[in-house]
């Protein structure tokens, strides 16, 4: 029963990217979810597109400290000026991370790893204290249904080993300001017995393909001309949890050009 929990709860890891201590703080009612996004280098073309990382780093709480709902979606929106390119990319299929520890999983898949990252959670067993869970996350580049998608693959050993695979597909929309999505939904886990407490992502990934230097992500800086920086939404991310309630956050950040 506790190793079904605990497996449970890595996949519901993925779905509190904030960061807890200086990302932007998101509440309604008793629910907080704290948020936070960087995206590296600082400095970027103004014209074209440059290799570029994006780091996550999140947690979702309670005012009172009670456990939270479970997530049940999350959608990442970012913006139209980061460009997602996986052509030649080498694709990891959900069936060869089953049940795989990290090592196991990057054997099979490390041509096709595109991040990385650490969570931390806990199992709230009844009439027995909460057990704390923590292991590492790797992010590899897939395809869902013929289309771009990622794999999360959650591994801890502490307090016991499990696995888990959280697939995370991909759209592009052609107008607005968030031009690339990333969304998840994520099933009952382990009758509700776990939560998320923390989690730090960063993807980026930089590979030769066709003879071409290429990056799975890029971005310039859209500052108009005669000015140097521009502040401008890095990312929409909705939380959706299994009380019925929604978080949407709302990332600005800025940009210099080089």
């Amino acid at each position: 029963m506790r190793r079904l929990a605990i497996a449970a709860i890595l996949a519901a890891a993925l779905l509190g990217a904030a960061v807890v201590a200086h990302g932007e703080v998101y509440q309604q009612g008793n629910l907080r979810v704290t948020f936070n996004g960087r995206l590296r280098p600082h400095d970027l073309p103004r014209e074209r597109l440059a290799p570029v990382t994006v780091s996550l780093d999140g947690s979702v709480g309670t005012v009172d400290g009670s456990r939270p709902p479970q997530l049940r979606e999350i959608t990442v929106a970012m913006n139209r000026a980061g460009k997602l390119f996986s052509a030649g990319l080498p694709i990891c299929h959900s069936s060869q991370l089953q049940q795989t520890s990290s090592e196991a999983a990057l054997s099979l898949c490390r041509p096709a790893l595109v991040g990385n990252g650490t969570f931390a959670a806990k199992v709230d067993f009844p009439n027995a204290p909460l057990i704390p869970a923590e292991g590492k996350v790797l992010v590899f580049n897939s395809r869902i249904d013929g289309r771009p998608a990622m794999l999360l693959h959650l591994y801890g050993s502490n307090p016991v080993r499990a696995a888990f695979v959280l697939p995370f597909k991909i759209k592009y929309r052609s107008k607005g300001e968030f031009g690339t999505v990333f969304s998840t939904k994520i099933p009952t886990l382990a009758s509700g017995l776990g939560y998320v407490t923390e989690i730090k992502l960063t993807i980026g990934r930089r590979y030769h393909y066709a003879g071409k230097p290429r990056s799975f992500l890029s971005a310039s800086c859209a500052a108009p001309a005669g000015f140097t920086s521009v502040p401008y939404q890095l990312a929409k991310t909705t939380f959706a949890f299994s009380d019925g309630t929604s978080l949407t956050s709302h990332l600005t950040r800025d940009c210099t050009v080089r």
